[in-house]
């Protein structure tokens, strides 16, 4: 068995996430501790507590998501004796998830990964001010033909491509207008469905300039270590093991397409044969099945979750 850990990205907070491994395990408890104190906030009470309205804040959700797969991956490792580079070939994130992926794979510390993503989401939001952008999912159609009603649908506005997460489902992001055209142009395309999302900005798309701009500054200041196995980017869907080209990488993330189904196919070709999800949620995990059939899929959230895992070593 040849595995990649994955790592979760926003959409996948939910209140309550990571409460059970804290009350379960102290390393879960000290992940969390250490979150706390590096973004200066009480993090896991939004977390743990809510209101869900306050963890769907990007700048709380992407350092929050984070914590919770760091401490999954804490457990795994402190109680369960797992070493990382033994278990699995690489490591890869969707979106913010990359950044965890990092933070496992030893590039950044723990409580700098915190401040990046709290500064990430806080730039992020503020690109663009709410309302002026969306973002939508095209269900039913390949990439090529939501490149096309991108392109019919922009008029003078930018929209583009922002998510390639599987066959079939392709994420829109841009101007409100622009996003808005393409949901009718996306239907007499032949889309299934075509829904604007519940998202606060237009994500991973040139609007997003601003934010490329801040996270280029704040990654200068952040020291980085080769990780401990490869990363397959999401802009590229290649492995990258170099600190300066990971960072120049992640620059470009913040505007640029996440290709997910193309890091899954990467790693497939690569010889993994299953995708162990380490976070909240199990997006990912079902986000594969749609990729390859042959890709086995796990998640790792709950106690429950790491004694199946346990349980296939």
């Amino acid at each position: 068995m040849s595995r990649a850990f994955v790592f979760p990205g926003q959409g996948s907070q939910a209140v309550g996430m990571g409460k059970e491994l804290a009350l379960a395990f102290q390393p879960a408890r000290e992940v969390f501790d250490e979150v706390n104190d590096a973004l200066g906030q009480d993090l896991r009470r939004i977390m743990f507590e809510g209101p869900e309205d306050e963890i769907t804040l990007t700048e709380n959700a992407q350092p929050a998501l984070m914590a919770v797969s760091m401490a999954a991956l804490r457990v795994l490792q402190r109680e369960c004796g797992i070493d990382l580079k033994k278990v699995a070939a690489f490591v890869a994130g969707h979106s913010l998830g990359e950044y965890s992926a990092l933070a496992a794979a030893g590039t950044f510390s723990l409580s700098d990964t915190a401040r990046l993503l709290k500064a990430r989401g806080r730039a992020m939001q503020e690109a663009v001010p709410v309302g002026v952008g969306a973002m939508a999912a095209l269900l039913g159609l390949d990439l090529d033909a939501a490149r096309e009603v991108a392109e019919a649908a922009a008029d003078g506005d930018v929209i583009s491509t922002a998510n390639d997460n599987a066959p079939g489902q392709v994420v829109l992001s841009g101007h409100r207008a622009a996003v808005e055209r393409s949901l009718e142009l996306a239907k007499q395309k032949g889309a299934k469905r075509a829904i604007l999302l519940p998202v606060s900005a237009p994500f991973h798309c040139p609007l997003m300039a601003p934010a490329a701009e801040v996270m280029a500054a704040r990654l200068a200041e952040v020291a980085a270590q080769a990780p401990a196995l490869p990363l397959i980017a999401n802009v590229t869907a290649a492995p990258v093991e170099d600190p300066d080209e990971i960072k120049r990488l992640l620059v470009l993330q913040v505007t640029g397409m996440v290709r997910w189904r193309e890091c899954c196919q990467t790693m497939k070709a690569k010889g993994v044969d299953t995708l162990v999800e380490i976070g909240a949620g199990k997006v990912l995990a079902g986000l594969a099945k749609r990729i390859d059939r042959d890709l086995n899929a796990m998640s790792i959230g709950t106690p429950a979750d790491i004694e199946a895992f346990l349980a296939t070593i």
